[in-house]
Formats: structure tokens, C-alpha cells, sequence
């Protein structure tokens, strides 16, 4: 039977225990770089000197004093306990804001919050990972912990879509992944431009193509919500049974408690209950359209 996703206890994450959820803990800008076009990353350490911890698939909420606050997940290795990072795109006034900093400036952390990439129901299977565009930030620190661990699990494949070669993120490590030999990395772009040698299409052909056993194998997605849904079909279509598939619905959230309200969906709190979330659990509030 597969186990339940884990939740962790804000308490015991990212602040120290027994603090106030809601009041952020301070953390220094080590460096902030660009990623993409669009997109950057971000290194924070904490002001207290404390440890950083938290699961893969988690998320922080990032505020910068006098704009105001922002959900992303922690793109980072959680092996190590000293650095934070965070990887997303500059599109709104904190987000852009949060890519104005500079090093030594101060912003606030709160959480780790959500539920986790569950690798530990997953050991002795191959693992799948699929990610679409900045898809692959939220599933890097799954990635990670499964290198770190690789003796635990069976082949792992990393499947990547990007819209255009100009478009794929964390473009050097994938080469460094798939120069190691022990893990399946294959990329495709929607659009070849300039000098692309690669693939050419949708994720999902490299699902048919991806070295697992479909019938031994737990899958982790994470990109556009219709991208996830068709990533799913593959799957199911290839063999993988639909209570191995997860993926990260990250939506809506704004206070990351589940005071507010705004990321209710169905009769869940995405802050709350996901952002991860096993595919058979929620795949008939998935299927409702405008929900």
C-alpha cells in the first residue's frame, strides 16, 4: 500500500521551534544571478546562524520588507543546512522586487510550508521525474536527495520540456546529470532555434522513450497544470499505475496557513495539503472544470 505524502510542521522547519508562523525570520542575501531571461536564482543565508531545513517540494514565503511577500519553493540541495535557494521569475512587484536586491540585503523567510516529494515511498523503484520549463526548480531538491541516495533506488530518469533551447533552465547542471551515466537525462524543446541538435516536441514523447519500468516505477511532475495532465496519460498509458504519479499544484497561495483562503480547491487548502499531491487523490477534483 503506498504510504500517505509526509506534511512537515512549520515549527520545525525553516524557523526556530515554537515561533510564530506568521512572523518571518531574517535571512542575507548572499548572491542573486540570473537563470534565464526571465527567471533567477537567489542564495540566502539566515541572520540567527541556525540550520536550514527542509524537504524537497516544500515552499518558503519570501517577503521583502515594505512590498510584501511571495510563495516559492526551494529549489536548492536540502543536504546541505546552511544556504537557502530559490529559483523563479521576475513577473510580479515582489518577485521583481526580491531580483532588484543585492548581496548582504535582508528579506524574510517564513515557512518551509506543504507537503513533500515522497522519495520514501519510492525506494527499491525507478524513479521518473518530469518538469516543464521552471517546473524543474521545485523538482530539483527531489533530484538531489535521490543522488545523494542512489543506492535506494532503480534506474532514474529526468525528462525535460522547454519551449525553446533559449528557455531550458539549470541548462549546464542537466549535462553534468547525464555526464554521470547512472541517470537517464533526455531534454526536448517545443521549437528549435539557432544551432539545437536536441529533440524537438512534447515532454510526453520522452515518456515512451524514458529508460523505467513502467510497472516498478514512481513518477513526480511538475510544470503547467495541462502540461501535468497530459504528462500523467503517458504515464498511465505506458504502464505506470496512477497511485504512483505525483505531482505539484502550486496555485493561489498567499498565506501559506490556510487562513485566507485563497488557494482553497475543492476541499483542500493547496498551501496546506499540497502543494504536493498524489494524482489518484485528486483526480476528480482535478477533472472539474473552472475548480
Amino acid at each position: 500500500m503506498r504510504h500517505a505524502i509526509k506534511k512537515k510542521e512549520a515549527s520545525c522547519a525553516c524557523y526556530s521551534g515554537g515561533a510564530d508562523p506568521m512572523h518571518p525570520r531574517p535571512f542575507r542575501v548572499l548572491e542573486i544571478w540570473k537563470e534565464l531571461s526571465d527567471t533567477f536564482s537567489m542564495s540566502l543565508t539566515p541572520e540567527d546562524g541556525g540550520p536550514v531545513i527542509f524537504a524537497p517540494g516544500q515552499f518558503n514565503m519570501l517577503y521583502v520588507f515594505g512590498i510584501g511577500e511571495v510563495p516559492i519553493s526551494v529549489s536548492g540541495d536540502p543536504t546541505n543546512r546552511s544556504v537557502l535557494i530559490h529559483t523563479t521569475r521576475a513577473v510580479g512587484n515582489v518577485s521583481k522586487a526580491l531580483d532588484s536586491l543585492k548581496a548582504g540585503a535582508i528579506v524574510g523567510v517564513r515557512g518551509p510550508y506543504g507537503s513533500e516529494w515522497p522519495l520514501a515511498v519510492a525506494e527499491g523503484t525507478d524513479l521518473v521525474f518530469v518538469a516543464g520549463g521552471i517546473g524543474l526548480a521545485p523538482l530539483r531538491p527531489a533530484i538531489y536527495q535521490a543522488m545523494a541516495e542512489r543506492h535506494k533506488y532503480g534506474n532514474i530518469a529526468v525528462l525535460y520540456g522547454a519551449r525553446t533551447p533559449e528557455d531550458i533552465l539549470f541548462s549546464k547542471e542537466l549535462l553534468r546529470w547525464k555526464a554521470r551515466f547512472d541517470i537517464d537525462v533526455q531534454v526536448t524543446v517545443d521549437r528549435a532555434t539557432g544551432n539545437w541538435q536536441g529533440r524537438v516536441g512534447l515532454v510526453t514523447k520522452l515518456i515512451q522513450s524514458g529508460g523505467f519500468d513502467p510497472m516498478n516505477a514512481t513518477a513526480y511532475t511538475c510544470g503547467p497544470e495541462v502540461m501535468m495532465r497530459h504528462v500523467v496519460d503517458s504515464l498511465h498509458e505506458r504502464g505506470v499505475p496512477l497511485d504512483h504519479i505525483y505531482l505539484s499544484m502550486e496555485r493561489n497561495m498567499k498565506c501559506a496557513v490556510g487562513f485566507c483562503g485563497h488557494c482553497q480547491w475543492g476541499a483542500s487548502f493547496i498551501c496546506r495539503d499540497g502543494p504536493v499531491f498524489r494524482y489518484d487523490k485528486i483526480v476528480d477534483t482535478l477533472n472539474v472544470r473552472e475548480l
